[in-house]
């Protein structure tokens, strides 16, 4: 349910971002702030302070993020000026960054084995699809009924306190206790230069780079489509967002079944051919691969993310998740800004595809050695020991 709340709000920007514009009369570069203000708050607070999910504890960490997002969401309702709206958003994506980290770490708590760990953030990925969803029918209702698209936030504060009174009352698995000292920023910093949390980071990276090329992109890819598949085109995002959260419960069945690495092979092997696809088809072919990309997507990110926190002990399992979320949102921006610059240069959104599916090639390659090497495999295998009890 954490998932989907923050996900409601996170996942509507593209259908908010052009009832902002319009209302403060705003450029496209000034209205993308929108985006780029709650993902720079995810991203520092995922680096700088998911360590208190493993010092101050699970549960207090999620109701102080919760908190501190439901004050946030509530002051939407008094704001008036796009400043201020930025302030909000940057504060509510720290807060996201807290609660994310502490319930990633709370996976970990309530695994049985790596296999199941990975499973289990399969099935909560699956919410925050379903939140992605959610969120844009609501701002669209609200639009339709002629009320403001910051009631939305509204709907997700109350939401968030729903979750912190559900938090107070769950009895939370026991904190595993270790003789190394807790981990703070210091210990975070040391992280990113441990060659699995790096690894699984940048893996992360190039997979939200390869996602946000859909989200942030194919709508103008697709604006003016009039071939025979014109109703595609119009739901094509939604279609995405459909078959990205059916595919992580279905990961959830495949990871408690399969070999996770030859799952990521073949999921983004298939993400290569939808995007070389759309490139040599043009948009007739786009209209119907980029969407369907989605159904494969829909396992990668939670896996990678699952295996790179398994390769740490669950007392650092807050700061790893940190890390890897750190890296997740400096992609979320980055890609998106770079498939524009790549768009605005050679004069068509087409190019902005070009790097994706460029960046696509490097994802699968990178997954091809990993089934090939298993690097991880020692590891995994040794916290399935020493962590779960396996």
């Amino acid at each position: 349910m954490m998932f989907m709340m923050f996900a409601m709000t996170t996942d509507s920007v593209g259908v908010i971002i052009p009832e902002v514009i319009r209302e403060f009369d705003l450029g496209m570069t000034a209205g993308g702030a929108f985006h780029y203000a709650s993902m720079s708050g995810i991203a520092l607070a995922g680096l700088m302070l998911g360590f208190l999910a493993d010092r101050m504890g699970r549960k207090p960490a999620i109701i102080l993020g919760l908190a501190l997002f439901a004050g946030a969401a509530f002051l939407f309702a008094v704001g008036r000026s796009f400043e201020f709206f930025l302030v909000l958003l940057f504060v509510s994506g720290a807060a996201i960054g807290v609660f994310k980290t502490a319930a990633l770490a709370l996976i970990g708590d309530i695994s049985t084995s790596t296999k199941s760990h990975t499973a289990t953030m399969n099935t909560v990925e699956g919410f925050f699809g379903v939140g992605a969803i959610i969120g844009p029918a609501i701002v669209a209702a609200l639009l339709a009924a002629g009320a403001s698209w910051k009631w939305l936030y509204v709907i997700a504060g109350v939401l968030s306190v729903g979750l912190i009174l559900t938090a107070l009352m769950v009895r939370y698995p026991t904190a595993v206790r270790t003789a190394a000292p807790p981990t703070d920023l210091k210990s975070t910093v040391r992280m990113m230069r441990d060659p699995y949390a790096l690894a699984f980071s940048l893996g992360t990276m190039l997979y939200v780079g390869v996602e946000t090329a859909i989200y942030v992109w194919m709508p103008t890819l697709l604006l003016g489509y009039d071939g025979p598949a014109v109703w595609v085109a119009v739901y094509a995002l939604s279609i995405f967002f459909v078959l990205r959260a059916a595919g992580r419960f279905l990961g959830a069945w495949m990871m408690s079944r399969f070999r996770w690495t030859t799952v990521l092979v073949v999921a983004s092997l298939a993400i290569l051919v939808c995007f070389a696809g759309s490139i040599a088809g043009g948009r007739g072919a786009a209209v119907w691969l980029l969407p369907l990309s989605g159904l494969f997507m829909s396992v990668i990110y939670p896996t990678l993310n699952s295996k790179g926190i398994s390769c740490f002990a669950k007392a650092e399992h807050g700061a790893v998740a940190g890390v890897i979320l750190f890296f997740t949102c400096v992609s979320a921006v980055l890609a998106p800004l770079a498939m524009g610059a790549v768009s605005d240069i050679f004069g068509a959104p087409i190019y902005g595809f070009v790097l994706a599916t460029v960046l696509a090639a490097i994802l699968f390659g990178a997954l091809a050695v990993n089934a090939v090497l298993d690097p991880a495999k020692a590891r995994l295998a040794r916290f399935d020991d020493s962590q779960y009890g396996v």
